[in-house]
């Protein structure tokens, strides 16, 4: 896969499908267009996904975050078989741009074949273009455009908006089965205070970028992924009111049968299981006790869901 970023100047001499959409989480709906998109390979074309880097407007407000910044965008996307993605820079002027010359760019740049895209796509200027702009200059620019459906689960749409909900309300369970995979963090590991390793259970710290959505205060049953080794885990998402914490947010976790040291190296994190809700406890000892039986829970887990 191909990741091009930071630019307007790209450029696909070679036919291809391009599918459009924030993709934001990449989740089983998105997943959904992607095989539509892949189908075009059975002709020889090459896969394109195409998605904005649109920097983040209110990050006061929950549903203004992102499911996945743009680094973790990156990390799902190498999994999903594409050749090409394309995270275009939402400059001022592409945001004044109206449909019909947002496909002629498009057009002018890529050998465009195939155009796949949801039932509720927008673009163009004040998000005036619809399915059937894209239908509607079919023959101008040389395309066929395949407009999908969303697909449901539980007699609602499958949608990023519907998952953030769900993330904000800590269903993570809920939210893991439409995201088709565990919620994550991916974020270097910071210095704390090492309060964990002095009462027996080491943690690593990370502040997540201000962009990121985050699921409620609270601990959660995780799975870390370090030095391309998978551990489960005990997390924490909150402020550690025990060690006079406060702002910013942090995430730290316990992280069982590991004890290495892995300042400044990329460490994801995914969330599998809300635990309980974040206290403050009356002593060390008492958060020592705690956090021994979050670990016991979580392995308690780990052997009940094995294939996880």
């Amino acid at each position: 896969m191909k990741y091009i970023r930071n630019t307007l100047d790209f450029s696909i001499r070679e036919p291809s499908v391009i599918s459009l959409g924030k993709f934001d989480g990449l989740h089983l709906g998105h997943k959904y267009l992607i095989r539509e998109l892949k189908k075009g390979k059975q002709s020889g074309y090459k896969s394109v996904a195409f998605t904005f880097n649109i920097p983040p407007r209110s990050l006061q407000e929950a549903d203004r975050r992102v499911l996945s910044t743009n680094s973790e965008k990156e990390e799902i996307f190498a999994s999903a078989d594409i050749d090409y993605v394309i995270e275009c820079p939402f400059t001022e002027e592409l945001k004044r741009t109206d449909p019909y010359s947002f496909l002629k760019m498009l057009t002018t740049k890529i050998q465009v074949r195939q155009i796949v895209a949801g039932s509720d796509f927008r673009f163009g200027r004040n998000r005036s273009g619809s399915p059937a702009d894209l239908i509607k200059y079919e023959r101008e620019f040389g395309y066929r455009a395949v407009i999908v459906n969303k697909i449901q689960y539980g007699g609602e749409d499958i949608s990023s908006t519907r998952i953030r909900k769900l993330i904000c309300e800590g269903r993570l369970e809920e939210a893991n089965l439409l995201l088709g995979y565990p919620y994550f963090l991916t974020a270097p590991v910071t210095h704390g205070k090492e309060i964990g390793r002095k009462i027996g259970f080491p943690t690593i710290n990370q502040l997540p970028p201000e962009e990121k959505l985050l699921p409620p205060y609270g601990v959660y049953i995780s799975s870390v992924t370090a030095d391309g080794e998978e551990y489960r885990g005990v997390t924490n998402v909150g402020c550690k009111p025990t060690v006079g914490g406060t702002r910013p947010v942090g995430v730290e976790t316990h992280i069982l049968d590991f004890d290495r040291r892995i300042y400044d190296e990329e460490v994801r994190v995914a969330f599998l299981k809300y635990l309980r809700p974040e206290k403050k406890f009356d002593s060390l000892e008492s958060l020592r006790e705690q956090i021994a039986a979050d670990r016991a829970s979580a392995a308690e887990y780990s052997e009940a869901n094995i294939h996880l």
